[in-house]
C-alpha cells in the first residue's frame, strides 16, 4: 500500500510539473486530493493495519498530501506570474501618442449672474430665500394684490393647472411665504432667485425664464433707503460709471412704483442701437410694498414699511454680455457657453 501511494505521489508531481495553466492545475488538485481521490482512498483501509503500521502510514499520507499542495501553490504562483506577464505586454503603453483632449467647462450665463447679483446683495446683509415653482393663486397673485379679475393678471399670462395652481409667473410668492412666516414681525431682509413661466417666445422673451426679486420690511423705512440699494446695485454689476435714473411706473403690489435705468454702456449716455438713442437702458422694476400686501401677509401697514423689487436675470445678462437672443440660453450649444469661460 506505501508502494502505491508512493507512486500515485511521483505521478501528481509530474503532472503539476507539466501543467500549463490555471485550470488544469485546480483539476490536479481535485484529482489528487479531494475526498474521493484515489489518494486519500487509502485512508479508509488504515483500519486493517496494525498500530505501529497505522502511525507510519498516517505520518506517509501527511507528508505526501503537504508536498503536493505545497508544489500545486508553487505552480499556480508562477503560473499567475506568467499569465500577468503576459497581459501586461498585450496592454502596453505607448508614451509617444498624444494624450486624450479635455475641454475645460464654463459656467453657463445665467448661473454666474446669479451668482455675482447673489454676491453683491449678500454683501449688504440680504438672505437667499427659495420657493416652489408650482405655486397656488392665492400666493402667485392675491396676496400680491392681484384678485381675480384684475387687469394686471393679463401681463402676465400664465399656465395653470388647474383652478388653483399653476406655474409661478414671478418669483414675488416667495416674498408672501417670508412675511407670512414672520408673524407680523420684522425685520425681513431677503432676495430670491428663480425661474419663472410666461407665454412668451420671441427674440426678446421667453416661456422660461429667471428673476431675483429683493423685499426689505422694517420700521421707517422709505424711498430713499430703496433709491440708494438699487444705485449701489447697479454700479456693483454695471461699473462705477453708471448713472441710475428713476421712473414713475405701475405695479400691483407696490405704490408707488419706478423703472430703473442705467446710462447706455455702449455709448456712455449719447444714444446708440443698443439704447435705441435714449442713452438709458431700462434694468429693473422696483416699489415701495402696498399697504395691502403688508396687511394681507400679517403685518401693521401703519408700523411697518418696505420696499420689493425684481431684476431680469436674462436680461441682466443679454445687457451685459451683449447676448442678441434670449433663447440661446436655452439652447444647449456648447459654443454658447464657451464665450463666458472667465466669468
Amino acid at each position: 500500500m506505501q508502494e502505491k501511494v508512493k507512486q500515485i505521489h511521483q505521478e501528481s508531481l509530474e503532472e503539476i510539473k507539466n501543467a500549463s495553466n490555471l485550470e488544469d492545475l485546480q483539476n490536479i488538485r481535485n484529482k489528487y486530493l479531494s475526498k474521493k481521490s484515489e489518494l486519500m482512498s487509502f485512508m479508509s483501509q488504515m483500519k486493517n493495519l496494525s498500530s505501529d503500521e497505522r502511525i507510519c502510514f498516517g505520518q506517509l499520507m501527511n507528508t505526501i498530501k503537504e508536498d503536493i499542495s505545497n508544489k500545486i501553490e508553487e505552480k499556480k504562483k508562477a503560473l499567475e506570474e506568467i499569465k500577468l506577464k503576459e497581459q501586461l505586454e498585450k496592454e502596453t503603453i505607448d508614451f509617444t501618442l498624444p494624450s486624450r483632449s479635455f475641454s475645460r467647462g464654463s459656467k453657463h450665463p445665467f448661473s454666474a449672474i446669479v451668482d455675482q447679483v447673489s454676491q453683491i446683495f449678500i454683501g449688504m446683509g440680504y438672505q437667499i430665500a427659495e420657493g416652489s415653482e408650482v405655486e397656488t393663486d392665492e400666493f402667485n397673485f392675491e396676496l400680491l394684490n392681484v384678485p381675480k379679475g384684475h387687469p394686471a393678471r393679463d401681463m402676465q399670462d400664465s399656465f395653470f393647472i388647474n383652478d388653483t395652481l399653476l406655474m409661478r409667473s414671478q418669483t414675488s410668492p416667495v416674498q408672501a411665504h417670508v412675511m407670512l412666516s414672520k408673524n407680523g414681525q420684522g425685520p425681513i431682509k431677503i432676495i430670491s432667485p428663480g425661474k419663472v413661466y410666461r407665454r412668451d417666445d420671441d427674440a426678446t422673451h421667453s416661456h422660461q425664464f429667471g428673476q431675483i426679486e429683493g423685499l426689505v420690511i422694517d420700521k421707517n423705512i422709505n424711498m430713499g433707503n430703496l433709491l440708494s440699494t438699487l444705485e449701489l446695485f447697479a454700479k456693483a454689476m454695471f461699473g462705477e460709471k453708471r448713472q441710475v435714473r428713476m421712473r414713475s411706473s405701475y405695479f400691483p403690489f407696490t405704490e408707488p412704483s419706478v423703472e430703473a435705468d442705467i446710462s447706455c454702456f455702449e455709448c456712455g449716455g449719447k444714444g446708440c442701437s443698443l439704447c435705441k438713442g435714449t442713452g438709458w437702458i431700462e434694468v429693473l422694476g422696483a416699489g415701495m410694498v402696498h399697504p395691502n400686501v403688508l396687511r394681507m401677509c400679517g403685518f401693521d401697514e401703519k408700523e411697518y414699511q418696505g420696499f420689493a423689487f425684481g431684476i431680469g436675470i436674462e436680461r441682466v445678462a443679454m445687457l451685459k454680455y451683449g447676448i442678441d437672443d434670449i433663447r440661446k440660453f436655452y439652447q444647449n450649444d456648447k459654443r454658447f457657453n464657451k464665450q463666458f469661460s472667465k466669468e
